[in-house]
Protein backbone atom coordinates (compact mmCIF):
# COMPACT_ATOMS: atom_id res chain seq x y z
CA UNK A 1 0.00 0.00 0.00
CA UNK A 2 1.56 3.31 -1.19
CA UNK A 3 -0.35 5.98 0.68
CA UNK A 4 -1.41 8.84 -1.95
CA UNK A 5 -3.31 12.13 -1.79
CA UNK A 6 -5.51 13.09 -4.04
CA UNK A 7 -4.55 15.06 -7.13
CA UNK A 8 -6.41 18.15 -5.81
CA UNK A 9 -8.45 18.66 -9.53
CA UNK A 10 -9.02 22.10 -10.44
CA UNK A 11 -12.27 23.80 -9.15
CA UNK A 12 -14.59 24.69 -12.27
CA UNK A 13 -13.93 21.37 -14.19
CA UNK A 14 -16.63 19.19 -15.79
CA UNK A 15 -17.35 16.20 -14.68
CA UNK A 16 -15.54 13.28 -17.18
CA UNK A 17 -18.33 11.39 -18.96
CA UNK A 18 -18.85 7.99 -18.08
CA UNK A 19 -20.87 5.05 -18.95
CA UNK A 20 -19.91 1.91 -16.94
CA UNK A 21 -21.54 -1.54 -15.59
CA UNK A 22 -22.68 -1.61 -11.88
CA UNK A 23 -21.96 -4.66 -9.83
CA UNK A 24 -24.96 -5.06 -8.54
CA UNK A 25 -27.20 -4.56 -10.89
CA UNK A 26 -25.14 -5.19 -14.12
CA UNK A 27 -27.13 -1.88 -15.91
CA UNK A 28 -24.87 0.13 -17.63
CA UNK A 29 -24.98 3.97 -15.33
CA UNK A 30 -23.84 6.84 -17.42
CA UNK A 31 -23.07 10.75 -15.75
CA UNK A 32 -25.99 12.01 -18.25
CA UNK A 33 -28.40 9.68 -15.71
CA UNK A 34 -27.45 12.07 -12.85
CA UNK A 35 -28.53 15.15 -15.61
CA UNK A 36 -31.22 17.69 -13.35
CA UNK A 37 -29.74 16.48 -9.65
CA UNK A 38 -28.53 19.82 -7.62
CA UNK A 39 -24.92 17.62 -7.10
CA UNK A 40 -23.61 14.50 -8.54
CA UNK A 41 -20.65 12.98 -6.07
CA UNK A 42 -18.45 10.68 -7.38
CA UNK A 43 -16.83 8.64 -5.05
CA UNK A 44 -13.52 6.50 -6.21
CA UNK A 45 -13.66 3.56 -3.83
CA UNK A 46 -12.25 -0.29 -3.45
CA UNK A 47 -12.94 -3.12 -0.94
CA UNK A 48 -9.49 -3.87 -0.12
CA UNK A 49 -7.81 -0.24 1.23
CA UNK A 50 -7.55 -0.03 4.82
CA UNK A 51 -8.70 4.06 4.43
CA UNK A 52 -11.84 2.40 2.62
CA UNK A 53 -12.48 0.24 5.31
CA UNK A 54 -12.84 2.97 7.30
CA UNK A 55 -15.43 5.15 6.47
CA UNK A 56 -17.22 2.46 3.85
CA UNK A 57 -20.25 2.58 6.55
CA UNK A 58 -19.87 5.93 6.96
CA UNK A 59 -20.11 5.90 3.02
CA UNK A 60 -23.30 3.41 3.47
CA UNK A 61 -25.11 6.22 5.56
CA UNK A 62 -24.50 8.96 3.46
CA UNK A 63 -25.87 7.25 0.63
CA UNK A 64 -29.27 6.68 2.89
CA UNK A 65 -29.16 10.10 3.96
CA UNK A 66 -29.17 11.68 0.81
CA UNK A 67 -31.33 8.99 -0.79
CA UNK A 68 -34.39 11.70 -0.61
CA UNK A 69 -32.22 14.85 -1.76
CA UNK A 70 -31.61 15.85 -5.13
CA UNK A 71 -27.90 14.26 -5.33
CA UNK A 72 -26.40 11.98 -7.44
CA UNK A 73 -24.29 9.69 -5.74
CA UNK A 74 -22.08 6.71 -7.09
CA UNK A 75 -19.07 4.96 -6.44
CA UNK A 76 -16.03 3.77 -9.29
CA UNK A 77 -13.72 1.15 -8.36
CA UNK A 78 -11.01 1.20 -10.83
CA UNK A 79 -8.47 -1.44 -9.15
CA UNK A 80 -6.71 -3.90 -11.49
CA UNK A 81 -8.53 -6.94 -10.27
CA UNK A 82 -6.03 -9.24 -11.97
CA UNK A 83 -3.16 -8.12 -9.48
CA UNK A 84 -6.22 -7.28 -6.40
CA UNK A 85 -8.81 -10.01 -6.74
CA UNK A 86 -10.81 -9.04 -3.97
CA UNK A 87 -11.83 -5.28 -6.21
CA UNK A 88 -13.32 -7.91 -8.78
CA UNK A 89 -16.47 -6.72 -9.53
CA UNK A 90 -18.18 -9.86 -7.11
CA UNK A 91 -16.08 -8.73 -4.44
CA UNK A 92 -17.57 -5.31 -5.20
CA UNK A 93 -21.10 -6.53 -4.93
CA UNK A 94 -20.05 -8.42 -1.58
CA UNK A 95 -19.08 -4.96 -0.52
CA UNK A 96 -22.18 -3.14 -1.76
CA UNK A 97 -24.67 -5.67 -0.46
CA UNK A 98 -23.00 -6.30 2.55
CA UNK A 99 -23.05 -2.23 3.49
CA UNK A 100 -26.37 -1.75 2.22
CA UNK A 101 -24.83 0.86 -0.83
CA UNK A 102 -27.69 2.82 -1.86
CA UNK A 103 -25.88 4.23 -4.95
CA UNK A 104 -24.55 2.30 -7.81
CA UNK A 105 -21.11 0.78 -7.04
CA UNK A 106 -19.77 0.73 -10.71
CA UNK A 107 -16.23 -0.69 -12.46
CA UNK A 108 -13.83 0.97 -14.32
CA UNK A 109 -11.92 -2.51 -15.92
CA UNK A 110 -10.31 -0.37 -18.46
CA UNK A 111 -9.59 2.56 -16.16
CA UNK A 112 -10.37 5.22 -18.58
CA UNK A 113 -12.77 7.13 -16.25
CA UNK A 114 -10.51 6.81 -13.07
CA UNK A 115 -7.39 8.48 -15.60
CA UNK A 116 -10.31 11.04 -16.69
CA UNK A 117 -10.92 12.10 -13.48
CA UNK A 118 -7.26 12.45 -12.23
CA UNK A 119 -8.12 10.26 -9.40
CA UNK A 120 -5.00 8.65 -7.89
CA UNK A 121 -6.37 7.14 -4.52
CA UNK A 122 -9.15 5.39 -2.74
CA UNK A 123 -10.88 6.83 -1.46
CA UNK A 124 -10.82 9.61 -3.92
CA UNK A 125 -13.94 12.19 -3.60
CA UNK A 126 -15.62 14.54 -6.27
CA UNK A 127 -19.03 16.86 -5.78
CA UNK A 128 -20.32 18.24 -9.04
CA UNK A 129 -22.79 21.18 -9.32
CA UNK A 130 -26.07 21.09 -11.28
CA UNK A 131 -23.86 22.42 -13.99
CA UNK A 132 -21.18 19.55 -13.65
CA UNK A 133 -18.99 21.68 -12.48
CA UNK A 134 -16.09 20.57 -9.67
CA UNK A 135 -17.30 22.46 -6.34
CA UNK A 136 -15.45 20.10 -3.99
CA UNK A 137 -12.62 17.67 -4.00
CA UNK A 138 -10.69 16.12 -1.39
CA UNK A 139 -10.95 14.39 2.25
CA UNK A 140 -14.12 12.93 3.87
CA UNK A 141 -13.67 14.10 7.09
CA UNK A 142 -10.60 14.30 9.20
CA UNK A 143 -10.81 10.54 10.69
CA UNK A 144 -8.37 8.17 9.37
CA UNK A 145 -7.59 5.02 10.63
CA UNK A 146 -5.51 5.20 14.02
CA UNK A 147 -5.86 8.72 14.66
CA UNK A 148 -9.00 8.58 16.88
CA UNK A 149 -11.14 10.86 15.25
CA UNK A 150 -14.50 9.71 14.82
CA UNK A 151 -15.85 8.83 11.35
CA UNK A 152 -18.39 11.59 10.82
CA UNK A 153 -18.04 12.48 6.88
CA UNK A 154 -18.17 16.36 7.84
CA UNK A 155 -16.09 17.80 5.48
CA UNK A 156 -18.05 16.02 2.53
CA UNK A 157 -21.69 16.34 4.35
CA UNK A 158 -20.94 20.53 4.62
CA UNK A 159 -20.07 20.46 0.65
CA UNK A 160 -23.38 18.35 -0.40
CA UNK A 161 -25.20 20.61 2.42
CA UNK A 162 -23.62 24.12 0.56
CA UNK A 163 -24.86 22.52 -2.82
CA UNK A 164 -27.90 21.89 -2.41
CA UNK A 165 -28.29 25.21 -0.68
CA UNK A 166 -27.16 27.30 -3.39
CA UNK A 167 -23.86 28.05 -1.64
CA UNK A 168 -20.49 27.73 -2.37
CA UNK A 169 -18.50 24.64 -0.65
CA UNK A 170 -15.69 24.87 1.86
CA UNK A 171 -12.55 27.23 1.40
CA UNK A 172 -10.44 25.01 2.98
CA UNK A 173 -10.24 21.97 1.01
CA UNK A 174 -8.09 19.36 1.90
CA UNK A 175 -6.91 16.14 -0.19
CA UNK A 176 -8.09 12.35 0.58
CA UNK A 177 -5.38 10.31 1.52
CA UNK A 178 -5.62 6.96 0.55
CA UNK A 179 -4.33 3.69 -0.69
CA UNK A 180 -3.08 4.59 -4.47
CA UNK A 181 -4.87 3.22 -7.21
CA UNK A 182 -3.73 -0.26 -8.40
CA UNK A 183 -2.70 0.93 -12.27
CA UNK A 184 -2.64 -2.19 -14.91
CA UNK A 185 0.89 -2.65 -15.77
CA UNK A 186 1.53 -0.83 -19.40
CA UNK A 187 1.36 -3.52 -21.95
Amino acid sequence: MALTESTMLELGTTAPDFALPDVVTGKTVKREDFRGKKALLVLFICTHCPYVKHIEKALAKLGADYADKPVGMVAISSNDAETYPDDSPEGLKRQAETLGFRFPYLYDEAQDVARAYKAACTPDIYLFDADLKLVYRGQFDRSRPGNGIPVTGEDLRAAIDAVLAGKPPLDEQLPSIGCNIKWKPKR
